[in-house]
């Protein structure tokens, strides 16, 4: 038996709605023949787009063939047809069309932050609660190949007792003067969402949990390192958001997190991610696809002898960890996971709940640094 399922799409004109949830997933998953539920029953997602911009949605409809769009959210919520609505619009936007698809009845799924605060967050929870529909957020980090291999590791026992983690991202986003900045302003604008902490810091809460266990307490130190941007039209203006944060986190077991995320860095690295995790008998260093180790067994002997020139190629003493299995798109595979749990009841683990354990990390990161000091994080219940 098959089924076509119609799907709301709020913000899918933005970078990356378009590529990664639109073209990627869902449109990926329809070209596939959609995705087999639980019951056996084949569903074809139906894209129905929504955003601002009639003009935009009609380019956008017109070059993937989608026969449904609209500029009014009441008019897509009050489709029967289409049971989910997702939201990839900015995040000041987000909260208020939520409230409305739930108030609609629509399973709901969105990008994260699912708001700008973590009060927000619990409220959209437990309104999802309340009317019984299923809610998910994306995160999409965790189903990465480099992510997948560190999650074999740590499943199959490699690290030992696992010590620290040390996660650095970021690149150089360009001013905008001489050189189009790779961000839009918005980014740097707090009263509209901006912040990397905002942007990064919920991506940081569910890799360390899933993977090391729950975050405890931090402190953290940002900065507005660049003060002045130029915004899409050439005009200057003045950045009332960080552009890099500096955080130690305290896990469960006692593993230690070093969390450096930037967009003021200039990349001399395997990758824009980087994730080295530390254990008494190995250690890992992942990026966005690739994982190299270090066992315990040929870990070579340091030298520190700064008066002679290095001899020593480090990078050799690693080895790749194989892929073992075929990675696909992480949105899509986390789009097809949610499909099968609001259509067809399979489990799923990450709910609003969860993504409001992100903003409880985000809203402690910026306590800490407005406050100079440590902040607990205490158990989240709706």
């Amino acid at each position: 038996m098959s089924r076509t399922v119609r799907i709301i799409m709020n913000g899918v004109t933005g970078r990356m709605g378009r590529n990664q949830h639109l073209v990627r997933s869902i449109l990926a998953i329809r070209q596939q023949g959609g995705v087999t539920l639980p019951d056996g029953t084949a569903v074809t997602p139906e894209p129905v787009l929504v955003g601002r911009s009639s003009e935009k949605l009609q380019v956008l409809a017109r070059s993937h063939g989608i026969q449904r769009w609209t500029t009014s959210l009441d008019e897509a919520l009050s489709d029967p047809q289409a049971p989910i609505y997702f939201d990839a619009q900015i995040t000041a936007a987000r909260a208020a069309a939520l409230e409305r698809a739930i108030a609609a009845g629509k399973h709901v799924y969105c990008e994260k932050p699912v708001a700008s605060d973590l009060a927000t967050a619990l409220h959209l929870a437990r309104l999802a609660r309340e009317r019984g529909v299923a809610n998910g957020v994306v995160q999409d980090k965790l189903f990465l190949p480099g992510i997948r291999k560190l999650q074999r590791l740590m499943d199959s026992g490699f690290f030992g007792r696992v010590l620290s983690v040390q996660l650095q991202f970021g690149y150089w986003v360009f001013e905008g003067d001489w050189q189009p900045a790779q961000r839009p302003s918005w980014n740097y604008r707090r009263e509209q969402g901006g912040g990397i902490v905002l942007d990064m810091f919920c991506h940081w809460q569910y890799v360390l949990e899933n993977l090391f266990g729950r975050i405890r307490s931090l402190v953290c130190l940002a900065a507005t390192h660049i003060p002045q941007r130029y915004d899409e039209g050439g005009h200057p203006y003045e950045c009332t958001a960080e552009d890099a944060a500096y955080a130690i986190l305290q896990l469960d077991q006692g593993v230690v997190a070093h969390i450096i995320s930037s967009w003021t860095v200039r990349v001399r690295r395997d990758d824009l991610l980087q994730i080295q995790v530390d254990g008494t008998h190995g250690t890992a260093v992942a990026g966005l696809r690739e994982c190299y180790i270090q066992h315990r067994s040929f870990t070579p002997r340091a030298v520190w002898n700064p008066d002679v020139p290095k001899d020593h190629d480090y990078y050799a003493d690693w080895f790749p960890v194989p892929d073992n299995e075929t990675f696909e798109n992480a949105f899509k595979v986390q789009w097809e996971m949610f499909l099968r749990h609001a259509l067809g009841g399979a489990p799923y683990r990450w709910d609003f709940l969860e993504g409001a354990r992100g903003l409880q990390v985000v809203e402690a990161a910026y306590a800490s640094w407005r406050d100079r000091r440590w902040v607990d994080l205490p158990e989240l219940t709706l």
